[in-house]
């Protein structure tokens, strides 16, 4: 017997909510995780073929296409009050310059040290909602994993650590405007999202586009762009929204202490970036303060 909510709201409309519901928050952060690295660390394989921006405009262009046909942008658009519409300008703007920055860090700089970046900024997100003393250990140890990782000595880079900076700042407007989206469930975060993207593109589209349009006569270059948006904006954005819809802010900004361990071993892999001893103690630290952390309960969420 169906409820009457589920009598009024098509089954489709239920699926994203329901997959968050079905599945523990943390395994979506998961699949985040190893996501938000593995698909940058294929583009920056790209990079000498169709440039920086070129597949910055991949990313961004295959991923608003692909989210389309299910989020129905425009629609969410036309629909949305005024306070929503501002909500998906902010978000579409940030993911633009928060990508475009991000890569041409990666461009610069080791993974590593770009994802370790990445995650200073969410310390505030985490500091903000920290309540015990167990969890003031865990953001201690987490903290303390990411500044062995930076080694700021170790770079010499000034552009590099710009861009990487600017990507961290962007990334803490990623988590506080997609939690907002996901306020009311899965399902309206991510036709958020597919809109978001859509605005994204239109932003990045005269910035990127000369570079990503060098692509278009070689079918594997196109198509490894179309991987890159896939794997870099689409399922781990989608993973994310599914775990914003069950996880305290505070809660998500410090399990986002794990990105720098897997942006370590996928750049390992992939790209032969084999991490230093100091790396590696850094890995075990922020994975100590992940496992230490204690979510809030659900009052105080």
């Amino acid at each position: 017997m169906m409820t009457t909510r589920e009598q009024l709201v098509p089954s489709s409309k239920l699926t994203l909510n329901g997959a968050a519901e079905a599945v523990p928050p943390y395994a979506w952060f998961g699949v985040s995780a190893v996501f938000h690295y593995l698909g940058p660390s294929f583009a920056v394989l790209l990079f000498p073929a169709v440039g920086v921006l070129g597949v910055a405009w991949f990313r961004i262009a295959s991923a608003a296409l692909i989210f389309a046909p299910f989020t129905k942008p425009w629609r969410t658009i036309r629909e949305a009050d005024a306070k929503t519409r501002l909500l998906l300008v902010g978000l579409g703007t940030c993911l633009a310059a928060m990508n475009t920055a991000f890569y041409l860090a990666l461009d610069r700089l080791p993974m590593s040290l770009v994802a370790a970046m990445e995650f200073v900024g969410t310390i505030g997100v985490a500091l903000y909602g920290l309540r015990t003393r167990r969890n003031a250990l865990a953001l201690l140890l987490a903290m303390l994993g990411v500044f062995i990782m930076i080694d700021l000595k170790g770079s010499t880079d000034a552009l590099g650590l710009l861009w990487a900076s600017l990507n961290g700042a962007l990334f803490v407007g990623y988590i506080v405007l997609g939690h907002k989206a996901a306020e009311d469930g899965a399902n309206g975060g991510v036709e958020r999202l597919g809109a978001a993207m859509a605005i994204a593109f239109v932003i990045l589209m005269p910035i990127g586009f000369s570079e990503a349009a060098r692509a278009f006569g070689a079918i594997n270059l196109v198509l490894a762009g179309i991987a890159v948006g896939l794997c870099s904006s689409v399922i781990p954005y989608i993973a994310d929204q599914l775990a914003m819809s069950r996880l305290p802010r505070q809660t998500f900004a410090l399990c986002l202490a794990i990105l720098p361990a897997t942006a370590t071993v996928i750049a390992a892999i992939v790209l032969a970036q084999i991490p230093s001893l100091q790396d590696i103690l850094g890995v075990a630290l922020v994975i100590a303060g992940v496992a230490v952390h204690s979510p809030p309960k659900a009052s105080e969420g």
